[in-house]
């Protein structure tokens, strides 16, 4: 009796680890874009064109367009690459933006320059775009001022790139020129 309650004990805390389901493939897609659904779409040859648009803090930033060479499909999106370099390591975070998002943070970028950036909060602030995919557009009121930032993946703290004073205006100038080409 003592040997079970014994082994009892030891798995016992990894019995709820095991008895865990995965997360339905719906789950997946919904946090991936359009145009990463279309790139990756098994049974087809699919050409990838990159066109750059300009940089920003180090993320360079370039019209994709995904075409699918046997059904003759295309789709295009705007893409973010940023080299992040720490102090162990190094990597290359991609974020995109399908072109029907595109109008949507040229607003918002748009509403938190003319509307947000002129207030000053009382309390730590936060105002943040999501995109389907997971790139998020924002600023942050902390230490008596505003800081604006863009987030290539959604849950990879390693893909920030914090911006200065009047890059925000450069994201919109850059983003503007990609919507002209989508």
């Amino acid at each position: 009796m003592k040997k079970v309650i014994f082994i009892l004990i030891i798995i016992a805390p990894f019995y709820p680890a095991c008895s865990q389901t995965a997360k339905p493939d719906t789950d997946l897609k919904e946090q991936k874009s359009k145009a990463e659904l279309f790139s990756n779409k098994s049974g087809s040859l699919i050409q990838k064109q990159f066109m750059d648009i300009g940089s920003l803090r180090g993320c360079l930033i370039q019209v994709a367009q995904f075409t699918d060479l046997i059904g003759g499909e295309t789709t295009k999106a705007v893409r973010f690459e940023y080299a992040y370099s720490g102090a162990y390591s190094s990597d290359t975070k991609i974020g995109l933006l399908d072109m029907d998002e595109v109008d949507a943070l040229i607003k918002s970028l748009n509403i938190i320059k003319d509307k947000i950036m002129p207030t000053t909060p009382e309390v730590y602030t936060e105002i943040e775009y999501k995109s389907r995919g997971g790139l998020e557009a924002g600023c942050f009121y902390s230490k008596k001022q505003w800081s604006t930032f863009l987030k290539l993946a959604r849950f990879d703290d390693k893909s920030f790139v914090i911006m200065k004073d009047g890059d925000i205006i450069q994201l919109l100038s850059l983003l503007n020129n990609a919507k002209a080409k989508l």
